[in-house]
């Protein structure tokens, strides 16, 4: 049988209408568009496994350790937010599914600081697909306190109960990250005659949702009026999560511990140290966060700026790799793309020059690629099975090396 005349046992397609054809015993065969399909199920079964042992109180799946593993195979680095978070989800799962009988257990809310980039997001994302639970990403500073404009505080309730697809069951067990948690700080000591609306304001609107409380939302979205319908959310079981790049706080400890202060005095050299690791309650209540906000936050913990090292790892390591990701997108135009070690380096500094971290290697990937993703269909009609991008594609700009169909078995190459 040759392999033109190849069909898949299971979907019927021939070898030529498929990528690929995995041979068995017997000639049993079966393409890879149905072992995708296959994959697919097994992680659906996997999920629905993993969601009723949360809900039935599997002390497995709630196991920190086993959360932290899981957080591996996504996030490079930051083990100390890993820790708070997969312990801190764990506590607030087992207070859900498992409460005590005599007395209540508080929620622990966590506040992660940190730069753009290093993975506040992606942890928060992460944690709430392995639990199976809705996960609703808001910016705080779109939100305004009530009846002004911009966003109600109430809309990042709103935004998780879409994201349950209306299940309100769901909802009030889901998980909220709010990004940008520092740009909403007292804008100063001093009483205003203007009401700071977006800062303080936005705080005191947040301070119930957060502690748990019933919130009246519409389940459409939009803004609240008097004759609009509406559902009530019981906010006491979602887990929230908030984070911020709290830049200028980092400046202030860093200035205070290199005794930098005065006329004439000699600051030490800018170091590498995480001095956001060291950040107290107090810290932030001088920074402008109100005592009650910052009280309600009992897990504070912080992601470290990534290094060229961790950049590079990033780039290849996690499930959901950029280059993976940018393999995969190739690879539906029956091309190759291959990234050399040189390659991988020059895309790491570039995008730590650009002070974005992790989000910064999208960008340099994405501008690297993007003549060839334009002209793929061409290429690939020209013959091109595999693109070479070397350092001095990134670098420069050069062609990269293309890699033709066999000719008499001899693979063509041109730069």
């Amino acid at each position: 049988m040759t392999e033109e005349s190849l069909i898949c046992n299971f979907c019927g397609k021939s070898r030529k209408d498929v990528t690929k054809m995995i041979v068995g015993a017997s000639k049993t065969s079966i393409c890879n568009e149905c072992v995708k399909l296959c994959v697919e199920i097994l992680d659906e079964d996997i999920v629905k496994a993993r969601k009723e042992k949360l809900y039935s109180g599997d002390k497995n799946i709630l196991n920190p350790v086993l959360i932290k593993e899981h957080l591996d195979q996504y996030v490079i680095g930051q083990d100390a937010a890993k820790t708070v978070l997969s312990v801190a989800v764990a506590n607030h799962y087992k207070r859900i599914v498992q409460p005590p009988i005599d007395f209540d257990l508080d929620k622990s809310n966590v506040m992660v600081l940190g730069a753009t980039g290093a993975g506040k997001t992606l942890l928060a994302r992460t944690i709430a697909k392995y639990l199976d639970v809705p996960f609703a990403i808001a910016d705080a500073t779109t939100l305004t306190e009530s009846g002004y404009v911009g966003d109600d505080v109430e809309n990042v309730v709103q935004k998780l109960y879409a994201n349950a697809g209306g299940d309100l069951e769901k909802t009030q067990k889901g998980i909220i990250f709010i990004d940008e948690i520092d740009k909403i700080c007292r804008k100063g000591e001093n009483t205003s005659l203007t009401r700071d609306v977006s800062g303080e304001g936005v705080q005191q609107g947040l301070l119930k949702i957060v502690e748990g409380t019933e919130c009246r939302v519409p389940p459409m979205g939009g803004r609240k009026h008097p004759d609009q319908q509406t559902i009530t959310i019981d906010t006491s079981d979602i887990l929230f999560i908030v984070g911020g790049a709290f830049t200028e706080l980092e400046k202030q400890i860093r200035s205070k511990q290199s005794g930098g202060m005065g006329f004439g005095t000699k600051l030490k050299e800018q170091d590498d140290k995480n001095y956001l690791s060291e950040v107290q309650p107090e810290d932030l209540i001088k920074y402008g966060l109100i005592p009650e906000f910052v009280g309600r936050f009992s897990m504070l913990t912080n992601v470290d700026p990534l290094n060229e090292t961790q950049l590079i790892r990033i780039l290849t390591e996690p499930k959901n790799a950029i280059l993976k990701q940018t393999k995969y997108l190739f690879g539906l135009d029956n091309i190759d793309i291959e990234f050399t070690k040189e390659a991988k380096q020059s895309i790491a500094r570039k995008a730590k020059e650009l002070g974005t971290n992790a989000r910064g290697l999208k960008n340099v990937v994405d501008t690297v690629v993007l003549p060839y993703q334009f002209d793929a269909e061409e290429m690939r009609n020209r013959g091109v099975t595999k693109i070479q991008i070397t350092n001095e594609v990134v670098d420069k700009g050069a062609d990269p090396v293309l890699v033709f169909k066999k000719a008499n078995g001899i693979s063509k190459k041109q730069n």
